[in-house]
């Protein structure tokens, strides 16, 4: 048998590309198409499917193995001989191929490899007792959105990882189960719906955990009442660049469910075969095949978050930021250890990358997870640094339903701990969700020219921001119970609150005009 290679051939055309876009719910979910309409989203010829002719036509090709399609590529991933797959060159429908071995195209391609993993209730306001996973939702003060009942709720997360074995039976899982909050389920790599029973890999397991896990009083994920999409992409045991294509594929899936928020605790840099593996240099937010499907799923309107990557040791030969979270349109998060301090595994960002990388920072260091037996154990890696702040970025996006994703990942980075001055370790550092929804929060004031308030949770003062049409306005605070306990006139020159003094709990501030009120919960921490 000749040597198989792998490669990708980009097809001419679709089908019914006029019509399929008047008629987009032919193509995408109604939720997909929402997403997409309230974030200005253009649907456009990326959206309509791979034609399928094409690819029957392929696959009936002398010595051809289709391994997986793209709509955003127009293109299919295919597995054959040299010669074979040339021979594809003699379809009318073949635009160009692209080998996985650079050497093998006439001018230019691409090729690449992931990174290595470590050793691998709600009410008016939601109180959660975080057990041992306290810490990490706390350094990002992801805690005060769930105080705020920003759980997750209504949003939608697909995490494409590798096995995701006994999700379905696991009593960590149940909360998240009798919800009906796993939305669906597929493996790229097999091709069937089964993702729980992998034998490979309990990756996928343990990173889910950290976002969807609930043991009462134990431990509580970042994101505990998203709804989640399970997709495998990761082939474990062996790295080739068809893994690439598989996390593609199923980022377009994601995309057409109206998925919201992508966490992938994975990342490409160099393969078994040592001719399709990238070089350093390849890290340029262009180059990987995975990269560039990155970026358009961040055109489509998604929220990438990507483990950054463990080759930071000064005895590794990669160091920096693999592929994707290469990517301009990829919120690339490193690791710190649970006092904050930079994780020595965490991979480095440099100036050849089209943004600064990584991003931020989260524990990633002894980072508390649930493993596929139900336990409560620790593991290190920047793959649980990206799913724990994932979490708390989906929280942050239900509370600012009208942000875009570019405006929610600058938000991100513009609450952490070293903005002003962010390195090649830290990134922009540690982010604040509180501090993050507070400037969206006041952002939004502005543009909407509406009565609101901020911070909320508060820890000692509220500032109001009035309407363009009001000058004055009474204001009482009242406790649950519905005792008012204050009353104040608020002003543009005089827009602030004192509750420092209040007991920590739920209150009620109401405002007033002689035309109408207004009522805020505000909860005191």
């Amino acid at each position: 048998m000749l040597a198989q290679e792998d490669a990708w051939v980009y097809l001419s055309d679709k089908e019914n590309v006029s019509a399929s876009i008047a008629n987009p719910i032919s193509i995408l979910t109604q939720k997909a198409i929402n997403r997409k309409n309230n974030h200005g989203v253009v649907i456009d010829e990326r959206d309509i499917p791979v034609n399928e002719a094409y690819i029957t036509a392929l696959k009936n090709s002398t010595g051809i193995t289709v391994m997986a399609k793209s709509k955003w590529f127009n293109a299919v991933h295919v597995r054959g001989s040299q010669t074979d797959i040339q021979a594809l060159t003699s379809l009318t429908f073949v635009n160009t191929i692209h080998f996985a071995d650079k050497s093998l195209n006439a001018k230019t391609t691409k090729a690449k490899h992931k990174q290595s993993q470590p050793s691998k209730l709600e009410s008016t306001f939601t109180i959660f007792n975080y057990g041992s996973a306290a810490n990490q939702i706390e350094m990002f003060n992801g805690d005060d959105l769930h105080l705020a009942n920003y759980t997750g709720t209504g949003m939608t997360v697909a995490v494409l990882d590798s096995g995701f074995p006994n999700v379905h039976i696991m009593t960590s899982f149940q909360r998240l189960r009798d919800a009906g909050h796993v939305l669906g389920s597929y493996d790229f790599v097999n091709r069937d719906t089964d993702v729980y029973t992998s034998t490979t890999s309990s990756h996928g397991t343990w990173v889910l955990s950290v976002m969807a896990g609930y043991i009462e009083n134990e431990f509580v994920g970042t994101a505990p009442d998203a709804s989640y999409y399970l997709f495998i992409t990761e082939d474990a045991p062996n790295e080739n660049p068809v893994e690439e294509s598989y996390w593609v594929e199923a980022a377009e899936r994601a995309d057409s469910l109206g998925v919201d928020v992508i966490n992938t605790s994975l990342g490409y840099t160099t393969y078994d075969n040592s001719n399709y593996s990238y070089a350093p240099a390849n890290m340029d937010g262009n180059t990987a095949y995975i990269t560039k499907g990155a970026n358009i799923a961040f055109e489509k309107g998604m929220l990438l978050v990507n483990s950054a990557g463990n080759s930071g040791r000064p005895t590794d030969p990669w160091q920096i930021v693999g592929a994707p979270a290469d990517a301009a349109g990829v919120l690339s998060i490193g690791a710190v250890d649970a006092i904050g301090v930079l994780a020595d595994f965490s991979s480095k960002g440099n100036a050849t990358q089209p943004s600064h990388k990584p991003d931020v920072v989260a524990q990633g260091e002894a980072s508390y997870i649930i493993t596929e037996n139900d336990v409560i154990a620790t593991a290190n890696g920047t793959s649980f640094s990206s799913p724990i702040l994932a979490g708390g970025i989906v929280c942050l996006w239900q509370a600012l339903p009208n942000k875009t994703n570019a405006e929610i990942m600058q938000l991100v980075r513009e609450s952490g701990s070293q903005y002003t001055a962010p390195d090649y370790f830290l990134g922009y550092g540690i982010p604040d969700m509180q501090l993050a929804l507070n400037m969206g929060l006041s952002v939004e004031d502005n543009e909407n020219n509406d009565l609101n308030i901020f911070p909320n949770p508060t820890k000692g003062m509220i500032y109001i921001s009035l309407p363009s049409d009001s000058t004055v306005l009474s204001a009482k605070i009242f406790n649950v119970l519905g005792e008012e306990i204050n009353t104040f006139i608020i002003s543009n020159s005089n827009n602030s609150i004192d509750v420092s003094r209040l007991s920590n709990g739920l209150y009620i501030l109401k405002f007033e005009t002689n035309k109408t009120s207004k009522l805020f919960k505000i909860i005191k921490n």
